[in-house]
């Protein structure tokens, strides 16, 4: 008896250094199966509560931690999902990011996170992805047809977060960018705004064309004068673009459409430290996304507000149940922002 009490308390005695220990070695510890085991850290198994409590205590005493890669080889799931960001994004994504995180944790699955420079870089990025046998894909990137069906070929479900694909059978959950942005026009129309300037993000960016695309169809017949400048989603070119505009311009603008809030932020700073302009009364300033950033005190800015909570749990819902059921229809869900009055533009 001794002897079995001094082997359970030094057990790592005798395991040769460095091993680590399995579900056999816990098993034989505690007295145990191995299948009971692997039943005690497999969320929602069936295990008697007084077996749980031996497989823990063993599994603490040997320092045991279940092997991942080993139970996606046996259950034919890795287990992992693959998201992909763009480097030039708006400042929600690390939210988002956070939000997907909690999600897939609570059904015991991981993310592994890929980035591109540009979207038009997903080739390179989906090269990689292959290699990790993910379950799933949640991209944040534009795909060509011919990518989403090398997704099809492998048998990879793919849903699209803030992108929609009409012409496409894949699953997508998107902001209402058009609406939104025309929404935020037609405020700053019926407060008698007359001369805009339209700030563009990247050009290969889907989310962008769309917020552009919706300010200037609501713009055209109503507003005296219009012009588009080329973004890219950053604080610094929004200044130079704005300076430029101030500057150089064929008109003095009495209202600065921006597609994303970082670049109404180096608008507003722009406009306020090198230009003395007066925001909203003499020009009014709009951005589009909702980041903590547009709340601040010296921003405090009229923009669209995503509903990232409600996109985040469709996007997850979407992909789990095609994990599992891979015959499911693609389903898109669309979903509208809400205005943020904020100082930076009163909206009628």
């Amino acid at each position: 008896m001794d002897k079995q009490m001094t082997a359970k308390a030094h057990p790592l005695t005798a395991m040769p250094d460095g091993k680590r220990a399995t579900s056999y070695d816990v098993a034989r510890f505690a007295g145990v199966s191995q299948s009971a085991v692997s039943r005690c850290f497999k969320p929602g198994a069936s295990i008697s509560a007084k077996t749980r409590v031996k497989v823990e205590q063993a599994a603490a005493t040997l320092g045991y931690q279940p092997n991942a890669i080993a139970r996606g080889l046996i259950s034919g799931r890795s287990n992992i999902v693959a998201v992909l960001i763009t480097e030039l994004t708006n400042l929600n994504y690390p939210q988002v990011l956070s939000k997907l995180h909690r999600k897939f944790s609570e059904c015991d699955i991981r993310i592994l996170l890929f980035t591109l420079d540009n979207e038009s870089d997903v080739d390179t990025v989906l090269d990689k992805v292959w290699q990790y046998q993910v379950d799933g894909i949640i991209a944040a990137a534009q795909f060509t047809e011919a990518q989403i069906n090398a997704c099809k070929e492998r048998a990879i479900p793919l849903v699209f977060y803030n992108r929609i694909y009409p012409q496409s059978t894949v699953s997508s959950v998107c902001c209402d960018h058009r609406e939104g942005e025309r929404a935020l026009v037609e405020g700053l129309l019926n407060q008698g705004r007359r001369a805009f300037a339209v700030m563009s993000g990247p050009v290969d960016s889907a989310v962008s064309a769309a917020r552009t695309q919706g300010a200037v169809d609501r713009l055209k017949g109503s507003a005296t004068h219009i012009v588009e400048l080329e973004g890219d989603y950053s604080y610094w070119l929004a200044c130079s673009l704005t300076r430029q505009m101030m500057t150089h311009g064929e008109f003095k603008p009495d209202a600065f459409v921006c597609t994303n809030d970082i670049m109404a932020m180096g608008c507003l700073d722009t406009l306020r430290t090198e230009y003395q302009v007066a925001v909203p009364s003499d020009i009014a300033v709009v951005g589009f996304d909702g980041v903590e950033a547009a709340t601040w005190l010296n921003y405090d800015l009229t923009t669209v507000v995503q509903p990232l909570e409600r996109m985040v749990q469709a996007a997850v819902n979407m992909l789990l149940e095609r994990i599992d059921a891979p015959e499911l229809p693609a389903e898109k869900r669309l979903f509208s922002g809400d205005i943020r009055q904020g100082s930076s533009a009163v909206l009628l």
